[in-house]
Parts: structure tokens; sequence; C-alpha cells
């Protein structure tokens, strides 16, 4: 397809039609079988206040358990996507992810210390807030190493590593520390979606929709950074702020996404090269189509978790990890132009 610098509608028209698609199976395919057709009757019952085909044991597991869980894959999947791209475009970087600037490590000793200090019956679950903060943390800290060692894109690539390498050793050596909390804290490296609340669904969408909506007007913004730091400033863009105020928007998603689903990796990086593969390199046309084919890719993702080794579960990150390994692989052969 030939490449395009704007959004037309039939862009978005196919990729949420294909989301539509996933979302539909993801809520009709489960270890219960409710039958397409009674779920559909549940449905019509709702909106018309008709007799419902499911029993309130049945309909339990559609609106407590299914919806939520695809809603939050949805919400999870699209921060992800949309956040990677803003970051490959941020750093003129195609292996860049939403995990680059420390964000992941940070989730993850975040996570871990409220794991191992707050105890198993605690009324409320303190794992997402402390995953949350320590996202933002990771963000913050390689942020600051940056900015005291230069400035552009490539130092604060290398600042977020030196930070993320700090933070995941720090976890290591308090998970080390506490045996009898490995399994919870993989459980949340690993990646899963869990059985969310609809109040969950509701706090992940309001943080995930102030990121998403940030990074929706920064598609123009994107395509000139990627022209480089003079010729953005010859076009009047301060390039510092800019990527300052777009690392700030993605780093709030990804922290938003990472606290509710734990670490799954390759979203951020597999979702919106399939897009720029497709559509051509426009960030105006990558950051909303990636948005929601990102929530259709993790969807699908976990219904093949849910569904593969059934009434087992696999962690979502492993299905994502299975998937994006291989093309990490293929992306870092194509983007390296030496060869051997």
């Amino acid at each position: 397809m030939a490449e395009s610098t704007h959004l037309r509608p039939r862009y978005l028209l196919t990729s949420a039609a294909g989301l539509l698609l996933v979302v539909v199976a993801a809520v009709l395919i489960g270890a219960v079988d409710l039958g397409p057709g009674r779920v559909f009757g549940e449905v019509r019952a709702q909106i018309t206040g008709g007799i419902s085909p499911l029993n309130a044991t049945e309909a339990s597991i559609l609106w407590d358990l299914r919806v939520p869980r695809v809603a939050l894959g949805t919400l999870v999947g699209a921060a992800l996507a949309s956040c990677g791209a803003a970051f490959q475009g941020v750093f003129r970087n195609p292996l860049a992810d939403p995990y680059l600037l420390g964000a992941a490590a940070g989730a993850g000793l975040g996570a871990t210390l409220m794991i191992v200090a707050v105890p198993p019956a605690f009324p409320v679950d303190p794992v997402p807030a402390g995953a949350f903060v320590g996202a933002l943390l990771g963000v913050g800290l390689a942020w600051l190493v940056s900015q005291s060692a230069g400035s552009g894109p490539g130092v604060l690539v290398l600042a977020g590593i030196a930070v993320a390498t700090f933070l995941s050793a720090v976890q290591l050596a308090v998970q080390t520390a506490h045996p009898d909390r490995i399994r919870a804290i993989y459980s949340f490296i690993l990646g899963s979606l869990g059985t969310p609340s609809w109040g969950t669904v509701a706090q992940t969408a309001a943080y995930v929709g102030l990121s998403c909506g940030a990074l929706a007007g920064c598609g123009r913004l994107l395509d000139v950074l990627s022209l480089g730091d003079s010729e953005a400033s010859t076009l009047g863009v301060r390039p510092g702020r800019a990527r300052l105020l777009i690392v700030i928007a993605a780093s709030l998603g990804t922290a938003a996404a990472v606290s509710v689903s734990g670490l799954i990796a390759f979203v951020g990086l597999v979702v919106p090269h399939l897009v720029r593969l497709v559509l051509g390199g426009s960030y105006r046309v990558i950051l909303p189509v990636s948005l929601i084919v990102g929530g259709a890719f993790l969807v699908a993702a976990d219904l093949l978790a849910r569904t593969v080794v059934a009434p087992a579960e696999l962690p979502v990150g492993v299905v994502t990890a299975f998937i994006g390994g291989p093309f990490f692989a293929l992306l870092l052969r194509r983007t390296n132009p030496v060869r051997s």
C-alpha cells in the first residue's frame, strides 16, 4: 500500500472492525461455554428488559469476568501500542518500546515492594499503586540522569538502560530476601489481565484516555521531530520541550497499563511496526491506528492465553513474548545495516 501522511477514514474503520471482531470472539469464547446465541440473548435482555437465557452464575461470568477483562485488555493494548509508537518517534529508534526508559523496571520494583511489605489480607490491593508510582519513578530518574549527562534522544535512551539495570538489581535483591513471595512477584513479572473489577477498568480508562488523548495530537509534531532537531528548530519546534511533553504523556500511559497488567512485553514494539509496514511512516497515521490495533492485538493474545491450554491459563505476557521475540529478531536484522 502506498505511504500516506493523512489519516484516512478507511484506516480507522478497518482497524475498528478488526477490534470489534476480536472483542466479540473474546467475550463468546471461554472455559465455560455460554453459547453465542445465549450470550446475544443476554445482551438483548439487558437492553430491552426481557428475560435472559442465562442463569445468575452464567450472567456473572459474562459481566463480572469476561467483559471487564476484555475491556481492560483493550485499554492496556491500546496504551502500550500508542506509547510504543510515540517512543519510537521521539527517539528516532525503531527498536524503542514503552519499557525503554526504565518504566518496566520501576514498575517491577514498586510492585515487588508492595508484595513483600503489605500483608496478603490487606483490604485493598496495593500492587497497582506501587507499580504505577514505580514506573513514573523509573522514567523520572532516567530523565534526571540524562539531563546531567547531556541532551538528545540517544542520551536519554542510555540513561534509561542504566536506570533500568539498577532498579532491576534492587528488585532481584528484594525478592531474593523474600522467597516466600516469589510466586506473587513472578505473576506480576509475567503479565496477566486477571479478573479486574469495573472500578479498575474505569480508573485505567481515565489514565489511558488522558495519555492517548495527549499523544493523538502529537502526530505532526513527531513527523517534524523525525527530521532531526536542527530541521525541527527551523520549522519553529523546540525539540527539547516537545520531546519532554511526549515522553511524559507516553510514560503516564505506560505506567497506567503496567500497574494493572504487569509486564507485558513487545506490544509496543510489534504493533507500531506492523502499522508502519502497511500504512507508511507518518505518525499522524501510525499513532491512532496503533491505538486500535494494539487493543485488538492484546485481546487476541489474551484469548489464546485463556484457551490454548484450557482449563489452565498461560500468562498473557508469555504469549506476547512468543510472538514478539521472533519479530524482534527479524526487526533487528532488518534495521542493522552491517552484514558479516
